[in-house]
């Protein structure tokens, strides 16, 4: 798994890490089941604090991708690979946003609206 993070961006480097991962895990390139780098080690890969591996790995769980347990790590769970026709909806929905000329601010109301 090749994740690279970009320490000029302002997106927070936990958001840039968690967002790499994700996109693994619903390209299939990391399957069901399969555990993540210890964050040690992963953060000393990309030299960043261990605390930024340990903030993408919660976001992650939080958002269903990941299981955390203590002794075993993050895993992924099952059911993150139940958003990869969800990922899929998404883009085709963000590339219809753009060829209208929808602001991301606009759309995220859309979202919001229909999801109430």
């Amino acid at each position: 798994m090749l994740l690279t993070i970009d320490a000029a961006s302002s997106v927070p480097l936990f958001e840039q890490l968690a967002a790499g991962i994700r996109s693994h895990i619903v390209t299939g390139t990391v399957s069901a089941g399969q555990r993540l780098p210890a964050a040690r080690e992963l953060a000393e890969s990309l030299d960043v604090n261990v605390h930024t591996v340990l903030h993408a790995y919660q976001l992650l769980r939080d958002e269903g991708f990941v299981d955390l347990r203590r002794g075993r790590g993050a895993v992924v769970t099952s059911r993150a690979h139940d958003y990869v026709q969800l990922m899929r909806d998404i883009d085709r929905v963000v590339q219809e946003a753009r060829r209208l000329e929808l602001t991301p601010g606009a759309l995220g109301a859309l979202i919001r609206e229909a999801y109430q």
